[in-house]
């Protein structure tokens, strides 16, 4: 209180022209799951790399309410979207300040040329910028961004103009996730000029709450809480640690013993203990996520619809729920969870049939013993607790029909750069939501323009993508909701997947924690957050 009383005198005084940091409560530690494979948000795609980066040092024209899926106002004070849908114009806020480090200090204050040079280095290949430092981004290509977004132009310091060669519908919602965060203009011209393009990646520049401090990889990463921070009510914690920890009952260890304050991803057999404990709270939500299997269409045999529906019907989806989720799970049969508006509730799983499984083998001409690699992911996420468990429950279950599964794992980012390059026979993954919209699911990792990027099956089925393509150009959602039941259909006909559950989300923490949100995207946001 004589802390704060201290400030607000000084304030008064004029004596501090930044806003008051006044709310900052010490350290939050932070127990994480895995090392972010770099800070720049627009390359990557898993929930980790959007922890380290998005959530923390950058914010976005329009951001996702804490905790929710409504679109509020960001780094864009308003926006305007002309009569035909194809026009958003931005309206910046003003007086916001990119971090001061000691590798960067900016001359201005955020406006549009920041927001152009964000989005023209996705957009244009030839963008110096990116032929300096070679990237792709594969959400932006994934949701066809790159081209729909006709043109992006100034209209004014403060003031942007997007243009879009079609309607998109989730437009809006698309521009509040990570991978839109926004850099600045300033920094990416000195990086260039000295010949340092990739620090982009690695010594990251924002204007979101917390100011990166260093890295070491599978160790920590330190943050500042951001002083000059546009909003200061959202800034409460002076420091911000991320404790990096692979192992569930590590971190479950360190957040009873009261070394950290908030963690993820608790094993399901750890759940009982952790909720009996006083010191611990332990928010939960119906995960707006699904874990699922695909099959490599590029690679034999499952360029056979017969080998995949073969594969699909010899998987024990329930004894894998018992298993790997011990009830805090649901058994999943579309590629998106039911609590997405438009799932198609009529559509039913395929029975477990090994039987049937070995006659579909025989047809396709698969031999008895045929090997293939299954990848597993080293780390823990929201949709699967325990890939290494799942992964040997799989493999047990399709040497019954006489496949021969070798088990495969690489660090998390290499398993996903290679992934997405298609080195895979069969692969687990899974997905949490970003931004509430069916597209996401459905076009993200199903459709054409994702092979590459999040479409592990690598199957492109035209008919399901131009009911996608259509779906997205209308603005009316039972219209909408009608085109992304056919398509679901269609994709559980292509059996490109194995859909095999969607996972309750705990979030552990300590009782001093106040305010933490649950996000239904699964990333973990520390703005608004203080410890008592």
């Amino acid at each position: 209180m004589h802390k704060n009383a201290f400030i607000q005198a000084f304030v008064v005084a004029g004596l501090i022209a930044s806003a008051p940091f006044a709310h900052a409560a010490g350290n939050l530690v932070y127990c994480s799951e895995g090392s972010p494979a770099g800070f720049d948000p627009g390359l990557y795609t898993t929930g980790t790399d959007f922890d380290a980066g998005a959530e923390t040092v950058f914010n976005r024209l329009s951001q996702f309410e804490r905790g929710g899926t409504s679109v509020i106002p960001g780094l864009a004070e308003k926006w305007d979207i002309s009569d035909d849908g194809l026009t958003y114009t931005f309206h910046l806020r003003e007086g916001v300040k990119f971090h001061t480090t000691d590798y960067f200090k900016p001359s201005r204050e955020f406006n549009a040329d920041d927001v152009l040079f964000t989005f023209n280095r996705m957009l244009d290949k030839d963008d110096p910028f990116r032929k300096a430092y070679p990237t792709e981004f594969p959400y932006f290509t994934d949701m066809g961004m790159d081209k729909n977004i006709a043109k992006i132009e100034k209209v004014d310091e403060h003031t942007v103009r997007f243009t879009l060669n079609t309607v998109d519908a989730a437009f809006i919602q698309n521009m509040a996730m990570s991978f839109a965060s926004i850099h600045s203009a300033e920094y990416a011209a000195q990086l260039l000029k000295a010949g340092k393009a990739s620090d982009i990646n690695q010594k990251p520049i924002g204007t979101g709450p917390f100011v990166f401090s260093r890295y070491q990889k599978d160790a920590q990463i330190r943050y500042k809480g951001n002083k000059e921070y546009w909003n200061p009510d959202d800034v409460k914690i002076d420091n911000l640690i991320f404790a990096i920890n692979t192992d569930p009952s590590v971190r479950m260890q360190k957040l009873r013993a009261g070394e950290c304050h908030v963690s993820v991803f608790p094993r399901p057999a750890d759940l009982e203990t952790l909720k009996k404990d006083p010191k611990l709270q332990m928010p939960e939500q119906a995960g707006f996520n699904v874990g699922y299997l695909a099959y490599n269409t590029e690679h034999k045999p499952f360029d056979q619809l017969q080998v995949r529906q073969a594969m699909d019907m010899a998987v024990n989806k329930q004894a894998i729920i018992n298993a790997v989720y011990q009830g805090a799970g649901q058994v999943a049969v579309n590629g998106m969870p039911p609590t997405q508006w438009s799932y198609d509730d009529t559509i039913k799983d395929t029975p477990y049939n090994p039987e049937k499984a070995k006659e579909l083998l025989k047809a396709a001409g698969v031999k008895e013993g045929t090997e293939i690699t299954l990848w597993a992911m080293p780390v823990q996420r929201p949709y699967n607790p325990n890939a290494k468990l799942m992964a040997e429950m799989l493999q047990a279950d399709w040497a019954k029909i006489g496949i021969k599964a070798r088990i495969v794992s690489y660090e998390w980012g290499e398993y996903n750069k290679r992934a997405k390059a298609g080195e895979h026979d069969a692969l687990l993954i899974g997905w949490t939501g970003d931004n509430g919209d069916p597209d996401n699911w459905l076009s993200v990792l199903y459709g054409c323009d994702a092979i590459g990027g999040n479409n592990y099956s690598r199957l492109c089925n035209k008919e399901f993508d131009a009911l996608l393509k259509k779906a997205k150009a209308i603005n009316d959602r039972e219209e909408r909701t009608v085109l992304y039941k056919q398509a679901q259909h269609l994709l559980k006909d292509d059996v490109q997947n194995t859909p095999i559950a969607h996972s309750t989300v705990y979030q552990p923490m300590s009782t001093r924690v106040k305010d933490f949100k649950i996000s239904p995207f699964g990333i973990n946001s520390f703005y608004g957050v203080s410890i008592e």
